[in-house]
């Protein structure tokens, strides 16, 4: 960890103790059970500018526009992915971004966050409880009801720990107290919404880089710090999943650093466009991955996702829905973690015998 990763590191840990306590979903509004409230703007906090936090967004998105249809919702994002990434979400207004690199930026970044007292909305709702910045920008936004998504830990089930269905469990909290009763809806999945066109056009890309006409697996080797596995690592394990699905082609999708952990031995994408991306591991059989961005994306693009999991938490981040899975690379070996991939194959009835 180099020095400026653990100053940023001391400086997260010392805003969240500073701000743990700004803010009460619970305690500063009364709600009368049954009584009824008008939901007609609402505005989503995650200042945060990573592709896999904010699209672990849009069930949240898709929750709101199921219980709220006519809603106008507004997002206090970072950076400029998120108009990219919610094009497709007819409910979102207005995007309030925050510059990526904000001391660089200091009078547009002032100027950002005086914009959230521009209107007044009838529910404010913070995505991560523990972000300092999202608990500030929640209480400095001007609305009747704020939920900074504060709940005692033995309130929540497993299920809702992960980090794209807690902001529901608080939501759906919220909305049992004005008597919507949302507990035996099932919870939505991430979604990036490819349209015709994107999903046609990804075909066109994968068929001019993988030609066979065999079903593919797409695959992508990258991750962050320790969360990316070595190249020793991949190349054991790419060997391995050449050999037992044989009957498959691979392709790689590889980062905006344009590297390989398997040396480029596979047919690779590389594309700074996000949904050409997503279009392409839509039309793959099976996406498998690190934690990261890109694994995140394969699952909002509909796409069986295997998550590759060691040092992250992957209770709070694992992909879910469309047979997707996770492998703990901590436990089992190589066999076990195969009989996985396969498994997940069979359930879809994808998988094809080897001649």
């Amino acid at each position: 960890m180099n020095n400026q990763h653990k100053i940023n590191r001391f400086r997260r840990i010392v805003m969240r103790r500073l701000t743990q306590w700004i803010g009460s979903s619970e305690k500063t509004q009364k709600i009368t059970p049954g009584s009824s409230i008008n939901i007609k703007r609402i505005l989503i906090i995650r200042p945060n500018n990573r592709l896999g936090n904010l699209l672990l967004v849009t069930p949240l998105l898709r929750e709101l526009e199921a219980v709220f249809p006519d809603c106008k919702t507004d997002l206090f994002v970072r950076g400029n992915l998120a108009p990219i990434l919610f094009e497709k979400y007819p409910s979102v207004k207005r995007i309030i971004k925050l510059p990526g690199k904000p001391f660089k930026h200091l009078i547009n970044y002032a100027a950002t966050w005086l914009s959230l007292r521009r209107y007044r909305y009838d529910l404010v709702i913070n995505v991560m409880p523990c972000s300092s910045s999202g608990r500030l920008s929640t209480k400095f936004s001007s609305a009747k009801y704020k939920l900074f998504g504060d709940a005692e830990q033995e309130e929540i089930n497993n299920e809702f720990k992960h980090n794209a269905k807690y902001p529901l469990y608080t939501l759906r909290k919220f909305l049992s107290a004005i008597g919507i009763d949302r507990t035996q809806q099932p919870i939505p999945l991430l979604d990036i919404r490819l349209d015709a066109g994107e999903a046609a056009h990804g075909r066109k890309v994968l068929e001019s880089i993988v030609p066979q006409g065999k079903p593919v697996i797409s695959f992508f080797t990258y991750a962050t710090g320790g969360k990316c596995y070595s190249e020793d690592w991949w190349d054991t394990f790419y060997n391995r999943l050449i050999q037992e699905f044989s009957n498959y082609d691979f392709i790689e999708i590889l980062p905006a650093e344009n590297v390989s952990q398997v040396h480029f031995r596979a047919p690779s994408l590389y594309s700074r466009d996000i949904r050409e991306i997503a279009g392409v591991i839509a039309s793959t059989s099976l996406f498998i991955g690190a934690d990261s961005g890109i694994m995140h994306l394969a699952s909002a693009s509909g796409t069986p996702t295997i998550g590759l999991f060691s040092v992250t938490d992957s209770n709070a981040f694992r992909p879910y829905g469309n047979n997707s899975t996770i492998i703990n690379t901590n436990c089992g070996d190589i066999d076990s973690w195969i009989a996985i991939i396969r498994n997940t194959l069979e359930k879809q009835n994808l998988l094809k015998p080897n001649f």
